[in-house]
Order: structure tokens, then sequence, then C-alpha cells
């Protein structure tokens, strides 16, 4: 009788949602979802709707380059030997035979030439990490001057600048890993760097190189933080990434029907799971059909590395660049303290270094401060209406392709047949005067298309049809936009800058505001007074255009 009674009283769960599974593939499934709970969470979210619109498509570029990352670097972990004990080389390619090198090179080497599929597998993921890269930064920069950074996407900005940042050294401590002379080089240039950092250098190239340049150590290291410590943190941070953009849901351009509380485009399964699948093995056929038909780090042609030479045209992949030419084009100064010299050519751009990329990483912080906005967005900004925002990301890429183009101040001069010490003055002086010049041009050029906009809205687009008047007057007939057009072009939101408090309270007491409150409304006057924006038409003024009081 006790045991029929606890029979009854404590029924568990049934294991299967269904009586009668279909097939064993059913069963299977159901057999997993009553121990998982994976049919509740597929539920949840793979009708999740998603906008779709090109731009889009590059944060996909930068998952699926990622993913060929791994999945060709565990391929070549296997063959690679992350060594620097000295071998004589005997292997297949001849113009190498019986010289000395390191594990290191000579395994890439066999990787290139020896292994079946494993030069191909080289270049793969050697042009993924560059791609990767790219990618990444031309998504951040869609997120820039769309406004998509703003509350609640703050945190997932910090996300996605710290890929980039890992992105970058991850791809500088990989093609160091060969020990080829090209590499080499560029490693003693990052311990040159080191050795510049005042009371602390000396020890941190000792700890990192375990002795004196280049040691044993910095290869089985680099090896380390290349395959497991970095790969590892931007995993997670992509997972955590992905999962904000599930949580905060994607942000949509303007259009009818698309407000802050929705999202108009497709669901995630079965359509865009589709879409993304063919888009993924579209990314992976052109970077495998770039890899077979462009080489890339032959480092067979560079041979192994040796302190006593160096690359004469060496080059670090084109993200590192700006960090080069802050290097070539710094003066060489130098300041003697008390026995010390500090080497000022070297220590000066290693401060600006990372001072050009945290700019952009802490943007939306200060643009959220200036502006006082508290409000979520899921709108994205046309970057024509947000002239300031806009002309200083520009003004920031534009900062970054001066670098670039000192840092490969020697190839422009040969190929150009050029002096390069000119190349080396215009690069000085275009450090401060390219970025003004670019923000000044690029603000007017935002207000002139808000302008067009604003008389595309109240006059309509031109048809090319002349027209006579019976006065006798040749006009150009108009069109009036389609009501889609006018909400996209009168969408957008135009703020009012902030204002300073009253200097006198409702007692009459004097209170003066603080630097920190005059400077925010000072700031905000910038981004949105008189002369930073256009008046967007109102709906008054385009009832009056349009009545017919007019001939257009």
């Amino acid at each position: 009788m006790s045991s029929a009674s606890s029979t009854k009283t404590g029924a568990a769960k049934p294991s299967s949602t269904r009586a009668n599974p279909a097939n064993k593939w059913e069963s299977a499934a159901d057999w997993t979802d009553g121990r998982l709970g994976i049919y509740s969470l597929a539920k949840a979210n793979l009708r999740k709707i998603f906008p779709d619109h090109w731009s889009f498509m590059l944060g996909e570029i930068c998952l699926y380059t990622f993913v060929i990352i791994i999945l060709t670097g565990v391929y070549l972990t296997l063959f690679f030997k992350p060594s620097m004990a000295e071998v004589v080389y005997n292997g297949s390619y001849v113009p190498l035979k019986g010289i000395g090198m390191s594990e290191a090179y000579a395994s890439t080497v066999d990787i290139s030439f020896e292994i079946r599929g494993g030069l191909l597998i080289r270049q793969i993921h050697h042009w993924a990490a560059l791609v990767f890269v790219a990618a990444m930064l031309v998504h951040m920069m869609r997120v820039f001057f769309t406004g998509a950074f703003r509350k609640p996407r703050e945190i997932n900005w910090v996300f996605g600048f710290l890929l980039l940042v890992l992105g970058m050294f991850d791809g500088f401590f990989g093609y160091s890993l060969p020990d080829d002379l090209l590499s080499g080089t560029g490693i003693r240039f990052m311990e040159g760097a080191i050795l510049a950092v005042p009371l602390v250098g000396t020890y941190v190239q000792m700890f990192l190189f375990g002795g004196e340049f280049p040691g044993h150590d910095i290869v089985p290291r680099f090896f380390t933080i290349h395959v497991l410590l970095i790969p590892g943190i931007m995993l997670g941070l992509l997972v955590a990434h992905l999962i904000l953009v599930f949580y905060h849901k994607h942000t949509q351009w303007a259009g009818p029907g698309k407000t802050e509380k929705n999202v108009v485009g497709m669901p995630l399964m079965p359509v865009y799971m589709a879409k993304a699948g063919g888009f993924f093995f579209l990314v992976f056929g052109i970077i495998a059909a770039i890899s077979a038909i462009a080489t890339i780090n032959p480092i067979w042609a560079y041979g192994p590395y040796r302190p006593d030479q160096v690359s004469t045209d060496a080059q670090p992949d084109w993200y590192m660049g700006f960090s080069e030419g802050l290097i070539r084009v710094m003066p060489g100064w130098e300041i003697s303290l008390w026995g010390h010299t500090l080497n000022l050519g070297v220590f000066v751009p290693l401060m600006i270094f990372p001072l050009v990329l945290v700019a952009i990483a802490v943007y939306p912080f200060i643009e959220g401060w200036i502006t006082g906005d508290k409000r979520e967005h899921h709108i994205l900004d046309r970057p024509r209406n947000a002239p300031v925002r806009t002309a200083l990301g520009a003004a920031w890429i534009s900062l970054y392709l001066v670098l670039l183009v000192g840092g490969g101040n020697d190839l422009f001069a040969t190929h150009l047949h050029l002096s390069i010490n000119s190349i080396t003055y215009f690069v000085r002086a275009g450090f401060f005067v390219v970025p003004v010049i670019t923000f000044i041009v690029t603000k007017r050029w935002c207000l002139g298309l808000q302008r067009r906009d604003k008389e595309k809205v109240l006059h309509g687009r031109e048809t090319g049809v002349i027209k006579r008047l019976p006065h006798g007057e040749f006009i150009e007939v108009h069109a009036q936009l389609p009501a889609k057009d006018l909400h996209t072009l009168t969408a957008h939101e135009q703020n009012q800058p902030v204002e300073l408090p009253a200097q006198t309270d409702e007692n009459g007491v004097a209170r003066k505001a603080g630097a920190l409150t005059r400077t925010r409304a000072k700031l905000s006057r910038g981004f949105y007074g008189e002369g930073s924006q256009i008046p967007k038409p109102t709906a008054e003024e385009h009832h009056e255009i349009t009545s017919g009081h007019g001939h257009h």
C-alpha cells in the first residue's frame, strides 16, 4: 500500500515527449531533449528575427574567417615544431640544403614542401588572418559610423575592440613563429621597443626572451601565446559578443514599420541559417582561391634568421604598419639623465601606439557623456546625419593611412622614385595636418548631403522633363518621392545641445557652472549646435510646397 502511494505522489517527468517516435532519429532527438531541454531552447531562439542588409555581413566575415583560422591552425600545429634547437636542413628544397637553422624554421619549410597540402593550408591560415583583421576593422567602422555602439551596446563595442587588438597581436605572434629572416627582424624590432621603456624595459626583455636576444625560449613562448592563450580569450569574447547580439536584438536601418521596439527581417531558422551557411563556403572559397594564386610569406626565399643579417625591405602585415610608421618618422631624439639614456625615438611611438587604438575604443563613452543620452537605440544613424561623429571617424582612418605610408616609406621611395626624406617629412607634417583637413572636409560633405536630402524631400527628385510655363519660363518637373523614401530621409533624430544651467537659482543665489559642465556644454554645441546639422524639413513645410502652391 505504501509502495503504491509513493508511486502516485512521486511521479517523474517522462523521458519522452512523444508516445511513439516515428523513427530512430526522432527517438534519439526525443531522448536528448528529455535530458537537456534542447527543444524549448531552440524554440525560443531559432525563430529569432534578423534584419537583412549587406553591411551586416561584415560581422559574418569576421566569424567565418576566425573559424577558418582555427581549423587550419589545428592542422598546422600537428606538424610545426616550436623549438629553437639548431639542426642542419636536409629536406627537398635544394637551395637550403646543408644550412644550419632552428627546428621551427625547418619544420615550417617541411610543412611547405613535404606535407601534402601543407603549403596551401599555410597560405589559407595567413590570408584568413589578414582578412579577419581587415573585416574586424571595417565591421567596427560600420558600427562606429552608424552609431550602433550606443546604449545598450557599449560593452559589446568594447568586446569587439578587444577582439580586433587581440587579432592584431596574435597575427604578429603567428608570423613570428617560423623564425625566418623577416619574422626575426620583426621580433628584433619588438625587442628594441621593449628596451626603450624606462626602468623596467631590460627586466621585461629578459623575462620575455629568457636571456639575451634571441635566446632559446622566444619561439616556444610565442607558440603558447599564439595557439592557446590569445585564441582562448578571443573565443570567450566572441561567444560573449554573440550572446549580447542575441540578447539586445540586432540593430536595423530606418524604414517604414521599423521602430526602436521591433525588428523587421527574416527568422534565424531556416532562412538566415541557409544564407549564412552558403556565405561561409563563399568566404572559404574566396580565401582558398587567393591562397592558391597569391603567395604570402615565402619563408624559403628569406632564409633562416641570423642576428647579423636583416631583410632590407622588411614590412609587417598591413594592420601593424602604423606602428612601423610611428617608429620610422619619429626623430631619433635621446635624453641622458643620471647616467641613463632615454631613447625618445622609440619610446614616444611606443606610447602613441596604444593611444591611437584607445582613442576609437573610448569614443562611445565620450559621446554618451557629451549628449547625456540615456535611451536605448536600435535604429541606425545614416553617417551623414551625424556629421561630427563621421568626421572624427574619417580623421582617425586618415591618421592610420598617413602612418601606413610612413611604415612603407622605403617602398614608396623606390617604387615611385621619390626621396625617402621627403616622404618622412610629409608623414611628420601629415600626422598633425591630414586628420584636421579630413575632419573639416568630411563634416562639410555630410552637411552638403543633408541639404540635398532636405531638397529632395521638399521638391522631389529631378525627372529630366522640361516644361514651359505660360509666361515663358522653362522649368524641370520634379516628381515627389515615395512615402518609403520620405520616411528614410526624415526618420533621424535631431538632438539639441546641452544647455548650461542658469547662473542663479530660484532664490537668486549665484550658481557658477564647473569647468567640466562648461566643457560638456561646449562640446555638445560642437556636436549639435548651429553649423553641425541641417534642420530637417517639417511636415508643414512639405505640405505647403506639395499642396499646389508651387510649380513642382
